[in-house]
């Protein structure tokens, strides 16, 4: 099971840095052991966002004390607005916990490039390919995604979304499960699929449809559908 690493580590260090120190190594062993099963995410996508959060801490160190999260003090019911308050972190422990987030970034940094070694294996070999012609609308529609160790191919409907945080404009991606079919039946051309769902689905008459291959029997969760669906934002993006 994942022991999942976060700011809470760094900020909670207490008097005991050896003690924080193994805490963490602990922590990476079980991410290293989700990659050893070929297994990305959470593992991954934590570690990099971590690794960047602690890279602008450390950067702004003078600022320490309030740049970290803050307690939730009350609930104003009246102005509908939550009060927070900063961590009662003294001096030393601020010093404690910049010497604990120093030593950990190279750990982490390294965990992330064993993860990213296998991210490229994986994203070499799925490959992705259109489904008959493409309407000009492709924010919405339909993904085939192969699980080869339970010999499956996922249908999945996907719809691209924008969302604003400040002045930055970001997109992302959302899929639903439809269904899943034995891959004997991929036999019919992912064509003859797109056609019966289709049919199941007469709300997106023509829609943009795309089907991944890949010979790999990596974990579906975890590895195969992350990575496809990135690949499936680059496409519909572009």
């Amino acid at each position: 099971m994942l022991n999942r690493l976060t700011l809470e580590s760094f900020i909670s260090t207490g008097s005991d840095l050896e003690a924080s120190q193994y805490r963490i190594l602990n922590a990476l062993k079980s991410h290293y052991e989700e990659f050893s099963r070929n297994r990305l995410y959470p593992a991954l996508s934590d570690l990099i966002e971590l690794a960047l959060t602690l890279e602008g801490l450390l950067k702004e160190k003078s600022d320490l004390h309030h740049r970290l999260p803050q307690h939730l003090k009350k609930i104003d019911l009246t102005n509908k607005r939550l009060i927070y308050e900063p961590l009662n972190i003294a001096g030393p422990d601020i010093e404690r916990m910049t010497e604990l987030m120093s030593w950990a970034l190279p750990q982490i940094r390294k965990a992330i490039e064993e993860g990213m070694r296998i991210f490229d294996f994986v994203d070499e070999r799925i490959s992705l390919s259109e489904v008959g012609i493409l309407p000009m609308y492709q924010q919405e529609g339909y993904a085939f995604v192969p699980e080869n160790k339970e010999s499956l191919l996922h249908l999945l409907r996907y719809e691209v979304s924008l969302y604003t945080s400040g002045k930055e404009r970001y997109r992302t991606i959302k899929t639903r499960f439809v269904k899943s079919v034995r891959q004997f039946a991929v036999r019919l051309s992912p064509e003859s699929i797109k056609l019966e769902v289709i049919q199941e689905h007469k709300d997106l008459p023509n829609p943009a449809t795309f089907v991944f291959e890949t010979d790999l029997e990596f974990p579906y969760a975890e590895t195969i559908l992350p990575i496809a669906k990135r690949k499936l934002m680059m496409r519909v993006a572009a």
